[in-house]
């Protein structure tokens, strides 16, 4: 169950990084492009409006069989691209016809000598899966896993009196809260377990876990003081076309860069413009320029955190370290992203073997200030050197400013011992990456660390 669980995990990733592109990955993307006269990522982007051009638009339009990376639009602004969402509201579920064992039959059994109590009890995470004889499991179907799964109650099942319909509440583990969940038709019976691949039983249904896909929160994306380029051109010109075709020649798909000051761009890790083009009218900032409104495929926006995050590059590389401390936990992630993105442009060599880091730990109380600490600490302000224990694992190869072997000074290390602790991540939903994890990874890379 381990394997099928680790294969489960590495496709939903693989799934959201051709949507939003990976961490090292991304690099290489851009790096690759390196050399092409054709390439929109190596052109300085300059217009004659008195606005600066602030946004790139890359990748196609219509329905190409071989979708390219063609400039797509220049514009000032993006109305919709950087939104914040209410928090993620949890659902319900109901395991219905439940046979309860393991963890999940402890759950219960403490809940019934506990009655008079309010019934509810945390579990952790939920697989759900087909048996390895049924068609579902021999055809590949992985399971779904319900995250930070909590026991609300219980009763006998309707159908089945000597088994038990469980009411639970939790999050269906998705790359964007937007994914559909297919539902497979050939399961019969759905296998549970733990994180760990321990039984905890066995169901007939289950409620509340498949679905449709959601409509996008944020419907309408607006291209503000928008020079089109040819591609977005043609989107346009079909824009009173109802026809099939029409509508296939308004399609944009494309990945968001951020231009400098300089008219250099460089892509989000996370941003991508994606629907069909509704209109275009002369621009509120610039006659000169379009508006152009696009129905928004279903996507999450960026936290809306992120565009302050980007200008601090609008003129270079931030100078100034810790500007990240003021950030949440959210916003240190987005940071990360950004300082990644610019990273595809590194041409600096590595410090050489046995070089001395020294890392500011007054602000790392979460995992994600512990990677903009030590990606300042590696690389200097605005520098990156993982955002997550994969992306550090990759980085302590080389090639992202250092060379292990290397010590790491890590002043103030009170901090993270404090707040790195065991427990359940709930903004991760996974287990806490303690700091003992990772000074056990660094030092299975022979980091030398001096902790102080």
């Amino acid at each position: 169950m381990g394997g099928l669980r680790d294969l489960a995990i590495a496709l939903r990733q693989a799934a959201g990084w051709r949507r939003r592109q990976p961490c090292s990955t991304f690099g290489r993307v851009l790096t690759d492009h390196l050399g092409r006269a054709d390439d929109p990522w190596e052109r300085r982007w300059t217009w004659d409006s008195g606005l600066p051009p602030r946004w790139l638009l890359v990748g196609y339009t219509g329905s190409p069989q071989d979708p390219g990376d063609d400039a797509v639009a220049l514009c000032a602004d993006i109305d919709g691209l950087f939104v914040d969402l209410p928090p993620r509201p949890r659902e319900r579920f109901t395991l219905l016809g439940c046979v309860p064992d393991g963890a999940l039959a402890s759950v219960l059994d403490s809940m019934a000598s506990h009655a008079a109590e309010p019934e509810r009890a945390w579990l952790d995470d939920l697989w759900l899966s087909a048996a390895p004889d049924q068609p579902a499991a021999r055809r590949g179907w992985i399971g779904e896993r319900l995250l930070d799964v909590t026991v609300l109650g219980h009763r006998p099942s309707r159908t089945s009196p000597e088994r038990l319909d469980i009411d639970l509440e939790g999050l269906v583990d998705v790359y964007d809260r937007t994914d559909g969940v297919a539902r497979p038709d050939d399961v019969t019976e759905f296998v549970l377990s733990g994180p760990d691949g321990a039984s905890c039983g066995v169901c007939a249904d289950v409620t509340g876990v498949f679905r449709e896909p959601a409509a996008p929160p944020v419907p309408l994306v607006t291209l503000v003081g928008c020079r089109p380029e040819p591609p977005l051109l043609t989107a346009i010109a079909a824009v009173h076309q109802t026809t099939k075709a029409g509508l296939r020649r308004r399609r944009v798909g494309a990945h968001v860069g951020a231009v400098a000051a300089d008219g250099s761009a460089v892509g989000l890790t996370y941003g991508i413009v994606s629907g069909t083009v509704l209109s275009s009218s002369p621009s509120r900032l610039d006659r000169d320029l379009l508006d152009v409104t696009i129905a928004s495929d279903a996507r999450e926006p960026c936290p809306a955190g992120t565009r302050g995050i980007l200008d601090r590059w609008f003129t270079g590389r931030p100078t100034e370290r810790n500007l990240w401390a003021r950030y949440d936990r959210t916003l240190r992630h987005e940071w990360t992203g950004v300082a990644l993105a610019h990273l595809a442009r590194r041409n600096t060599p590595d410090q050489p073997a046995g070089t001395a880091f020294h890392l500011d730990g007054r602000f790392v109380t979460d995992i994600e200030g512990f990677y903009c600490a030590l990606g300042e600490a590696i690389n200097g302000p605005g520098g990156y050197f993982g955002w997550n224990l994969d992306g550090l694992a990759d980085c302590l190869c080389g090639k992202y400013g250092a060379t292990a072997p290397f010590r790491l000074v890590w002043h103030d290390s009170a901090v993270a011992r404090r707040h790195l602790v065991a427990g359940y991540d709930r903004r991760r939903h996974a287990p806490a990456v303690t700091l003992d994890v990772l000074l056990g990874l660094l030092a299975e890379r022979g980091i030398d660390i001096d902790l102080r």
